[in-house]
């Protein structure tokens, strides 16, 4: 797998993800496709153990059933690609490429992993996401996790995606997003699964930095300033523009110099 892994975000996610210097894991459960890991995917059938005596089939498909739901329930990701220049997600994520698109060193991430961030794995799986033209449901009994947890219909493939997968993270890393803080309803009562997970991460693993076509300059500058002064001083610039000779994005590197200023770096 490639080493240089890319997340996109809007100018909000990025101004958190920059000055806090942190990768943000959403619940299984609450992601953008409802196919995503679903207990369907799975065929609970042919998990049960007819051999065994005396528990009924029904049962033992029950039991599987209910721990393909807690497997969702619990399991927290992290969305990556392996390009930067999909005209679809900077439409998408990138709220019509005014955001960013950040390069991470997938090694040095999850060597940074902190102590408790996950509770069964010392660091998150990476794994590549598979993408089908129809559900073919796995089978047996070790394969079906995997399957559930990084399967998607075609329909998705433009991403590229690979995922960080964290099971149980510890509750010290959870923290609502600037949205949710937002939300002055003192007596909402929040379903734990909407709340987000945060990995902190060391700023050598910050690769590069790519700005959408229409990013306002002034978040441009801050971001700039902050990212080379606090992050990694020898990350990669880049701005993205329209290649006129096709329907294609390009990657312009910028020169850090051009954007030093006096005025107040924090994102």
């Amino acid at each position: 797998m490639q080493r240089i892994l890319y997340k996109y975000l809007d100018i909000t996610g990025a101004k958190c993800m920059i000055g806090n210097s942190n990768l943000q894991f959403t619940n299984a459960t609450q992601l953008n496709d409802p196919f995503d890991c679903h207990p369907s995917l799975i065929d609970h059938e042919s998990m049960v153990d007819k051999n065994l005596q005396g528990i009924s089939k029904q049962w033992q498909k029950e039991v599987e059933e209910n721990r393909a739901t807690n497997l969702r329930n619990d399991t927290w990701i992290c969305s990556l690609s392996k390009i930067y220049d999909s005209i679809l997600m900077w439409a998408h994520y990138c709220y019509g490429h005014k955001g960013v698109c950040i390069g991470l060193d997938i090694e040095k991430v999850l060597k940074s992993t902190p102590p408790l961030f996950c509770s069964i794995c010392l660091e998150p799986h990476l794994w590549e996401v598979q993408y089908q033209d129809i559900i073919q449901r796995s089978t047996g009994r070790i394969v079906p996790w995997h399957y559930q947890l990084s399967t998607k219909a075609k329909d998705w493939e433009y991403e590229q995606e690979v995922r960080l997968i964290a099971e149980n993270p510890s509750g010290i890393y959870a923290a609502f997003t600037p949205q949710q803080a937002k939300e002055k309803k003192p007596n909402k009562v929040w379903d734990w699964k909407e709340i987000h997970q945060y990995m902190p991460l060391k700023g050598e693993c910050f690769d590069s930095i790519y700005f959408g076509i229409n990013i306002d300059p002034k978040d441009k500058e801050k971001i700039i300033n902050h990212a080379r002064k606090h992050l990694n001083p020898n990350i990669k610039l880049y701005q993205m523009t329209v290649d006129e000779n096709a329907f294609r994005l390009k990657a312009t590197e910028i020169e850090y110099n051009n954007y030093q200023t006096n005025d107040s770096d924090n994102c």
